[in-house]
């Protein structure tokens, strides 16, 4: 393959990613987008093997060590791929962004110690630049990740990890990070390799802070911003290898997790630098308060009743979350879906930004179900509806659907935007329990005069609501 040819396939393949991110960003094109990304990666792959084998004269041997390197990879890939449960995605997506930072800083010290190509004047301080920041973005990364997988799999408590002075001690950390940089820059020889490797430990360090800091309720925009995070590490491993495919890659990558983590704090009404440095310049009193037990009546019901209730309705909202996906139920709510159209019912759904603890995930699992595109609306869009709506099937949903976000000041979640299912009519709530939901906080709702519990799991309840309605 020759260069101009490898040139041709990574522009081939960079305009595939372009047109990838473009498809995803409707539910209609969501599939073809993703297939545009599988066939640019693939071709991106293909052409950097084969390129590089043919500048390099690979032979046989070579070539069957990139294999070995490569199919373990694959294989484990499609194997964790395909058995992963859609309510796990967010921490399949956690740790896949910490193999990206690890590969960063695996790639930069590598390149340190073995340059791709000589430098020399001011290539070589540019060079090195880019290894020490790439090293350090991927370590950030790296362990960023991991403390948000834990969370996220509960294997570390979502509660905010708020250390006195941790604002200081976080600058106190980048400061020496800077001064190491300084150090490695003017190292000569391997003498350099002694300041990178401590910034590498301090990075990683400072990932693990940070996160700690950042409660459940915003660990979607963690996600999303970790997934920025890999995307300019993927970019400066692009820059140390001198390859234009991973520069131009990491950089889509990088530009449209910043853009989500962005329009995902103003849909929550979080401030973007607030939480990406760890709650830096919120209340660490108001933050650390425990939550007000909440006392009242609880009003109960069975599905026979609730399945009368949505028969009687002129309207239905029903707003999915992190239950429904759980419960594995969103085929169940397809079929009442259906049956209560035919019924002359007006029903809708209700989706906030990050239900199911990731932006579009109940979007997904409601268009594997088949429902229509057409009646699944957006926070914004059914919120003012809602007071003329009949009533309301809650699935699983707890923090987005918290009134204590508007009503109470004092909250943790305090002016954050959710879906105000209170004002409807008549609310059925179904859960499991009483237990407070991602952010930690009891829910309000509850022991509202207008809301009915249905506990007990979702699917069976579901399918009991559609046995009655049929």
């Amino acid at each position: 393959m020759t260069s101009s040819l490898l040139t041709v396939s990574y522009i081939g393949a960079s305009a595939l990613f372009i047109l990838s991110l473009g498809g995803l960003s409707h539910q209609e094109s969501a599939r073809r987008g993703n297939l545009f990304g599988i066939i640019g990666m693939i071709l991106a792959i293909a052409a950097t093997a084969i390129g590089t084998g043919w500048i390099n004269n690979f032979g046989i041997n070579e070539y069957g060590t990139l294999a070995a390197a490569m199919l373990p990879g694959v294989i484990t890939g499609a194997i964790v791929a395909g058995r992963v449960a859609m309510t796990s995605m967010p921490e399949l997506v956690a740790i896949l962004h910490s193999f990206v930072g690890a590969a960063a800083v695996l790639v930069g010290i590598a390149n340190y110690l073995s340059p791709v190509q000589p430098f020399t004047g001011v290539e070589e301080v540019i060079h090195e630049v880019e290894i020490f920041v790439g090293v350090f973005i991927g370590a950030v990364t790296f362990s960023g990740s991991i403390v948000a997988f834990g969370k996220l799999r509960a294997l570390i408590s979502s509660k905010p990890l708020l250390l006195p002075g941790r604002h200081l001690l976080n600058l106190a950390m980048l400061a020496a990070a800077i001064w190491l940089g300084s150090w490695f820059l003017g190292s000569e020889g391997y003498d350099g390799l002694p300041p990178l490797l401590i910034m590498t430990a301090i990075a990683i360090v400072l990932g693990v802070h940070l996160v700690m800091a950042i409660g459940g309720a915003d660990m979607p925009v963690v996600i999303s911003m970790l997934n920025s995070y890999s995307g300019w590490a993927a970019a400066a491993a692009g820059f140390m290898l001198s390859n234009d495919l991973l520069i131009i890659t990491g950089a889509l990558v990088g530009s449209s997790g910043a853009i989500l983590s962005y329009i995902m704090c103003k849909a929550m009404n979080r401030s973007f630098i607030s939480v990406i440095l760890g709650g830096f310049g919120t209340d660490s009193s108001a933050a650390t308060q425990p939550a007000a037990h909440l006392e009242g009546k609880v009003h109960t019901t069975d599905p026979a009743a609730a399945a009368e209730t949505l028969r009687n309705a002129k309207s239905v909202v029903i707003v999915p979350g992190y239950g429904m996906a759980v419960a594995q139920a969103q085929h169940s709510v397809s079929e009442i879906t259906k049956t209560l159209r035919a019924l002359g019912v007006n029903v809708r759904f209700g989706i906030h930004p990050v239900a199911g603890r990731m932006p579009g995930h109940m979007n997904v699992l409601l268009a594997e179900a088949k429902v229509p595109y057409d009646i699944v609306l957006e926070m914004e869009e059914i919120n003012d509806d809602l007071p003329e709506t009949d009533a309301v099937l809650v699935i699983g949903a707890n923090d987005t659907v918290n009134p204590s976000a508007v009503e109470d000041p004092n909250s943790p979640i305090a002016g954050m935007p959710v879906v105000e299912v209170w004002k409807a009519h008549k609310a059925i709530v179904m859960k499991r329990s009483m237990a407070s939901g991602y952010a930690g906080i009891e829910n309000p709702l509850f022991y509202k005069d207008n809301t009915e519990m249905l506990f007990g799991d979702a699917k069976k309840n579901l399918d009991a609501i559609l046995t009655h309605l049929k």
